[in-house]
């Protein structure tokens, strides 16, 4: 599967109403190591990340 262009990417991820452009900041960061393996992670700056959900004293 071919990697989107960016622009595209970043036109379709901001054309909502109330999007902006942090909508379209990287959420993984693949890395390739040798021999053919792949890793793929959460990037640190995403907005949302996989987990607990925060709690109402933490915030949203």
């Amino acid at each position: 599967m071919a990697a989107a262009d960016p622009d595209q990417r970043r036109e379709q991820l901001t054309a909502a109403p109330k999007a902006d452009e942090h909508d379209a900041d990287p959420r993984i960061e693949v890395t390739e190591r040798p021999g053919g393996v792949t890793r793929i992670d959460i990037a640190e700056t995403a907005a949302v990340r996989p987990g607990e959900p925060p709690t109402a004293d933490e915030g949203s």
